[in-house]
């Protein structure tokens, strides 16, 4: 049966990802739209940052993707339940791509809208305000759905109390269309070496995960930085029409569903470090080795 099948042009194949739920006519603007957007900031010397949620991670003796150099094979769970991990790891990351630098954020609660901005607010008053010391606005580059969506009413109310009105920025928002998220900077510059380092060995703590993420580096001059966030976040926060009247946000004239601004409503006093220690723990002295990696191909840039 093999030799007839191999006769009449049959052979073993796996399925191919490539049916496309359609595309948005706005998708091709968008993108021209980000990439202007990013020339501007560059040229002004102001910040421009993107941002996700990476995958998340079962922390406990559970497989991890990939291979590791070792005399014998660590071993593991044969079954990845829940029940025994002993947390879930909601790993949030910053990149920074004009300095090549990333921060990841590695919470222990809910994937939130106020995660997500409180995760910006970390970069910025650890990093942000000491590299661009002169900036006056920020531009972020985030996918359209998740915590940091662009129909999401409580990513936008948290960005403008924590970021606008808290630090005195005035912050751009552009969106990529849906089903566009890879081609978002962090997804292929921070969070596909961060895999690569910590590939075939368990996340069997919190610790390890940010041991490992404040350890990638590339021969390209990727540098990361982690810490942990260990508040616990309440789902499902709505925001009323009345409050979102307050915000003072601002549709741009070109695709204002995935382009707005948020200007500072009251003066910043965004001047001291977050008031709450215990909330942010500082990354750990490094125990794990970091695995030099160099990416072959090339990267899209976008």
């Amino acid at each position: 049966m093999r030799r007839l099948l191999r006769h009449l042009d049959y052979s073993l194949k796996s399925n191919k990802k490539c049916l496309s739920a359609g595309h948005s006519s706005d998708r091709d603007p968008q993108f021209r739209m980000i990439i202007k957007l990013r020339e501007e900031f560059r040229q002004a010397g102001e910040p421009l940052i993107s941002v996700d949620t990476k995958k998340k991670e079962l922390i406990g003796l559970f497989k991890n993707p990939g291979k590791t150099w070792c005399r014998g094979a660590k071993k593991v769970k044969d079954h990845d339940f829940r029940s025994e991990a002993l947390g879930i790891a909601v790993p949030y990351g910053i990149h920074d791509p004009a300095r090549n630098f990333g921060l990841l954020v590695v919470g222990q609660s809910a994937d939130t809208p106020e995660f997500a901005v409180n995760c910006i607010l970390t970069w910025w008053r650890s990093y942000g305000r000491e590299h661009y010391p002169n900036a006056k606005r920020l531009l972020i580059l985030a996918d359209s759905g998740g915590s940091n969506g662009a129909r999401c009413r409580a990513w936008k109310k948290f960005l403008q109390e924590q970021l606008a009105d808290g630090c005195g920025l005035t912050v751009t928002v552009a969106h990529y269309p849906a089903g566009a998220s890879k081609w978002n900077p962090i997804e292929h510059r921070m969070f596909s070496e961060i895999s690569k380092n910590w590939a075939g060995v368990p996340l069997e703590s919190f610790d390890t995960v940010v041991n490992f993420a404040s350890t990638t580096k590339t021969v390209t001059g990727l540098r990361v930085e982690a810490c942990r966030d260990q508040r616990l976040y309440q789902k499902g926060i709505k925001v009323s029409d009345q409050e979102m009247h307050t915000i003072a946000v601002s549709k741009s004239d070109f695709l204002g569903k995935w382009n707005y601004t948020l200007s500072p409503r009251v003066q910043s006093t965004c001047v001291q470090p977050n008031p709450d220690p215990g909330a942010i723990i500082p990354t750990l002295p490094a125990q794990l080795p970091a695995r030099e990696t160099k990416t072959t191909a090339s990267l899209v840039k976008m």
